[in-house]
């Protein structure tokens, strides 16, 4: 039998352990969610309110477990080991065949089961060794390990799993930790759990086959990502990786290929062009001589790739991710459609947030340029907000011009107008909303903004595919019934664009049942 220190200092460590799998589940799940219905706030806020009830719950049901705590201790930690460790896997599963209220009521499950196993962990140990310690030296001993093993957690997860490891693979790691963490538990006090030989053989075999599978599934998990990957995507995946960012998909066909983050497409080859060319040239034909261009977001080249066709001293790429820009300058296909100007030397790229940047620079720049996601999720709706235009005003010339991809009109018209209002609210005296039909998107929106009436010029010397003078007015046009003027504006303190936007993606999940 343990000696009493032997058996602290076990057991001290073990909360330490189970502490830190535990707020690693809840973090898995809420990012795995986010990723998938986007709204990161709202997916992080509700998830921790139920992990948290959860846990309220399972430490009130345990005052009627009384005997064997020992034994319902490592029950606990096999059940929730091998729930922890699938939890990711089990989301992305269901994501393939669910409907959004259907995922979602499965991942509250997810969560309510692995908080309700929680909740038991703190108080069984606790009684565990109230009969060697004092209840001072118990609760201080076993509370604050736990907390040590959820700070562990946190500093982990952001800077070492999601980069190195990836969501999928941590949550199979640290079930098969919570497993393994039960088995040896009940092999160091074997001869204080009373059970029989038929239950300890039990145990034994259950964990074993337990350990076996998750073994197998970390093996496995490159093949199961990748025909998870060719099932959400409509065609081949050549390339997918986890960044400290997003999930950056490949997907190539005879024809064409794809770029995706976080599984919405960034651009098709086969139509970038028209989404680039009026990006870039709508704002940068209205400059004379533009010498110094600020790009945020692009980190894939083709805005640049339009940018450098003026006789420019200076563009600055500012895009967050590393990944991104290193793909593009090494991956044949998007360096050879970017024509290799990622390596151009008057093209400067800074791996680091835009809000960021843009606060801490200070150069003045002819255009600035935002070719930004779509607003998803709080991160990248302030990048859409009143004090990131207040901050882009700050970085343009007087007579500069500012413009923005809105997303689409059509699709999402509350969250294009919205874009349109902040801008307005921002400072900006004059607001020119066009738009372009691009295949893979749709009828796809911009907004240029200035301080000063633009009178539009369209300069024939340019070389482009889709872009031309005949056309070049018939951006500008929108129908009566697609004119939206009440919207709110969306503040970095209320990010309403994200809940505007994400009717869009609510109404398509209506539509499909």
């Amino acid at each position: 039998m343990p000696k009493n220190s032997n058996k602290k200092v076990f057991l001290i460590i073990t909360t330490l352990i189970v502490g830190m799998c535990s707020i690693i589940y809840e973090l898995l799940i809420s990012t795995a969610s986010s990723y998938f219905l986007g709204n990161s706030i709202q997916q992080f806020s509700l998830i921790i309110g139920f992990y948290l009830a959860a846990m309220g719950l399972g430490s009130f049901c345990s005052k009627w477990i009384q005997d064997d705590l020992l034994y319902t201790f490592v029950q606990v930690e096999i059940i929730l080991g091998i729930i922890g460790a699938f939890s990711v896997p089990l989301t992305y599963f269901y994501f393939l065949y669910a409907d959004y209220q259907g995922f979602n009521f499965f991942v509250f499950l997810l969560i309510f089961l692995i908080g309700m196993l929680t909740g038991l962990e703190v108080p069984l140990i606790t009684r565990i060794l109230e009969t060697d310690f004092t209840l001072k030296d118990n609760i201080s001993n076993i509370l604050g390990f736990d907390y040590i093993g959820a700070l562990i957690a946190t500093i982990l997860f952001p800077f070492f799993l999601v980069p190195f490891v990836g969501i999928y693979k941590s949550s199979l790691f640290f079930g098969l930790i919570n497993i393994v963490v039960g088995l040896l538990t009940y092999l160091y006090f074997k001869e204080e759990i009373a059970h029989s030989s038929k239950r300890k053989n039990i145990v034994l075999s259950i964990s074993v086959a337990l350990i076996s599978i998750v073994v197998f599934s970390i093996f496995t998990s490159a093949s199961f990502l990748k025909r998870w990957n060719n099932g959400i995507f409509k065609h081949q995946v050549i390339y997918n990786t986890q960044s400290a960012y997003q999930d950056i998909t490949v997907t190539k066909t005879p024809n064409e290929f794809r770029l995706y983050l976080n599984g919405a497409i960034q651009f098709s080859s086969a139509d970038e062009y028209r989404y680039h060319e009026a990006l870039v040239h709508v704002p940068m034909m209205q400059i004379e001589a533009p010498k110094k261009v600020l790009l945020l977001g692009g980190g894939e080249g083709l805005a640049a790739r339009e940018i450098l066709k003026y006789d420019i001293d200076q563009l600055d790429i500012v895009d967050i991710d590393p990944v991104i820009t290193d793909l593009s300058k090494n991956m044949a296909l998007i360096s050879e459609l970017n024509e290799g100007v990622l390596e151009s030397e008057n093209v400067h790229i800074y791996n680091e947030d835009a809000f960021t940047f843009l606060m801490e620079s200070t150069e003045v720049y002819d255009v600035i340029i935002g070719d930004l996601p779509d607003p998803s999720n709080e991160t990248l709706a302030r990048l859409y907000s009143n004090a990131a235009y207040h901050l882009i005003m700050a970085r343009l010339s007087q007579t500069g011009v500012f413009v923005t991809q809105a997303t689409s009109p059509d699709l999402a018209p509350n969250a294009f107008w919205c874009i349109h209002e902040t801008l307005l609210q921002s400072g900006f005296t004059q607001t020119y909303p066009y738009n372009v039909y691009v295949p893979t998107f749709g009828n796809w929106g911009f907004i240029m903004a200035t301080r000063f009436p633009v009178k539009f010029s369209y300069d024939e010397r340019i070389s482009t595919q889709y872009l031309e003078k005949a056309a070049f007015d018939h951006l500008f046009y929108f129908s009566k019934d697609k004119r939206t003027s009440n919207v709110l504006p969306n503040n970095l303190d209320q990010p309403i664009l994200l809940e505007y936007y994400l009717e869009h993606w609510r109404a398509l999940n209506n539509e499909a049942k």
